[in-house]
């Protein structure tokens, strides 16, 4: 049985006057897995990541991380141990790519010179060239921007990812190399990670285990990938899904064991 790094108990968030953003979520994410929360807008599955780090409180219910409710510990101490990617980067104008990168472990008290050294390492493991660390954010693509992000979310080493549609503003090209980037960062890594988007194509490139939400903020379906595209739960899921899910499915069959015969062909004189 997986180990749970994250879990969710009846948790809501019913903001004033409003109907629930999040309606009695109760989920458990597993340690060293990619858990994707994919749903229209308005469905609460930003919400959830935030209430995972507490940038939004929950109005009722528990969340434990590692065995540990998050309201005990201090809301920026826990949001410090942490790694967070956003959909702009947030990276801080005025300051270098390396400076941006260190932020987080000089926060936590590590000397300027330990930080540059790990911020430097970090560059190369996000597949950058040492050389733009001297840059400033403006003097970068929009996928330098997003590999930077991730690699300030990695500098103090946290064992949790949050990610919040962190590739949706970049062209379709560079959103599928940094899919394939993360996957192979998380292969080397094994960090807890929870993404969100919009779009079913990516949740299913690349969850370990897939959240699909429902307008109201109701948890719609939790499975792994192969089992969404395979079996929906409900009407909702299979439309949002959408017809070509049997194609998509065609993805996650394993070819291992697969034998292959040579083919008799035939030599036509011309």
């Amino acid at each position: 049985m997986d180990q749970a790094m994250i879990e969710f108990q009846s948790v809501t968030k019913q903001y004033q006057g409003g109907n629930p953003a999040v309606d009695q979520l109760t989920m458990s994410i597993d340690k060293g897995s990619i858990t994707v929360f994919v749903g229209p807008s308005g469905c609460g599955k930003t919400t959830s990541l935030r209430m995972i780090n507490r940038m939004v409180e929950p109005t009722s219910g528990v969340i434990t991380v590692d065995g540990r409710d998050v309201t005990s510990v201090p809301a920026a101490e826990l949001r410090r141990s942490m790694g967070y990617v956003m959909q702009s980067s947030g990276l801080m104008p005025h300051r270098s790519v390396l400076d941006n990168i260190a932020t987080v472990p000089r926060l936590n008290g590590v000397s300027k010179t330990e930080a540059r050294k790990r911020a430097e390492e970090l560059l190369d493991v996000v597949g950058l060239a040492s050389a733009l660390g001297k840059r400033y954010p403006s003097q970068l693509s929009g996928g330098q921007q997003q590999r930077v992000g991730v690699a300030r979310a990695l500098a103090a080493d946290p064992p949790v990812l949050l990610m919040d549609e962190p590739f949706s503003a970049v062209d379709p090209v560079v959103r599928d190399e940094l899919q394939q980037e993360l996957l192979r960062l998380q292969k080397d890594l094994a960090k807890t990670i929870v993404f969100v988007t919009h779009d079913i194509d990516e949740a299913t490139v690349l969850g370990d285990k897939v959240a699909v939400f429902a307008v109201g903020g109701k948890l719609a379906q939790y499975a792994t990938p192969e089992e969404i595209l395979r079996a929906p739960a409900n009407d909702f899921v299979a439309s949002f899904v959408g017809r070509d899910r049997g194609f998509r499915h065609l993805g996650f069959t394993a070819s291992d064991g697969v034998a292959i015969h040579p083919v008799p062909t035939l030599v036509l004189d011309g």
